[in-house]
């Protein structure tokens, strides 16, 4: 039994994926390390918060990176999928449909993943969001990453929650004559919707440049 056998196919895609992901996170291409996965755990809308993070927390969602966990998601699926096909083939002669091969193997990497994400998310880096409500930003110190926040353009910032994992969110000044630079470490004192508002933590320094004019 060959990798690209068409039974096989929804298994080698899912590795040609995953290569595709290490690529793209060895380079630099693209950091969905720190991609935005705002959940928030105060349930807006969620019949039961606490089994929406239940489950978020048993599949590992949150506990690494957010390529790291799909990478290995397809890792453990392509895995098990060919695991399975075969085993089939030796009990019964021929392999599985290929869907119905995948929709096990689905099933089955999730909880796995899950296993596997939790342990490895203790020696990763810290560096990463989890499922915390962005109302517990309010009153934390951000430092302007991207961009010069000024009254209605907001400006990117990253913000540490309490369990020392980076956020990264969209800022405007609290005070609509106040400009945010590159840089600058603010408080974050308000929060409407998924935009929050900020004051600085210190009054901007001229530089010589402008002394002098």
């Amino acid at each position: 039994m060959t990798l690209l056998e068409p039974h096989n196919m929804p298994f080698a895609a899912a590795l040609v994926i995953m290569l595709v992901l290490a690529v793209i996170q060895l380079i630099g291409v693209a950091d969905f390390g720190d991609a935005d996965v705002d959940l928030d755990a105060d349930g807006d809308g969620l019949p039961d918060a606490g089994m929406f993070d239940g489950l978020l927390t048993l599949l590992g969602i949150g506990r690494v990176p957010l390529t790291i966990w799909l990478a290995l998601f397809l890792f453990l699926f392509a895995g098990i999928g060919l695991s399975i096909q075969e085993l089939a083939t030796s009990l019964t002669g021929s392999p599985l449909y290929s869907w119905l091969a995948a929709v096990i193997a689905g099933v089955a990497a999730l909880p796995v993943t899950g296993v596997f994400a939790r342990p490895l998310g203790r020696i990763l880096p810290k560096d990463h969001t989890t499922a915390v409500s962005t109302e517990t930003l309010v009153g934390r110190r951000a430092t302007i990453s991207i961009g010069v926040a000024r009254a209605g353009s907001p400006a990117r910032a990253r913000v540490k929650d309490v369990h020392g994992q980076t956020h990264r969110v969209m800022v405007e000044p609290h005070e609509a004559t106040s400009e945010l630079h590159e840089g600058d470490e603010v408080l974050l004192v308000r929060r409407e919707g998924n935009q929050f508002y900020a004051t600085a933590l210190a009054e901007r320094r001229l530089s010589p440049t402008q002394v002098n004019q």
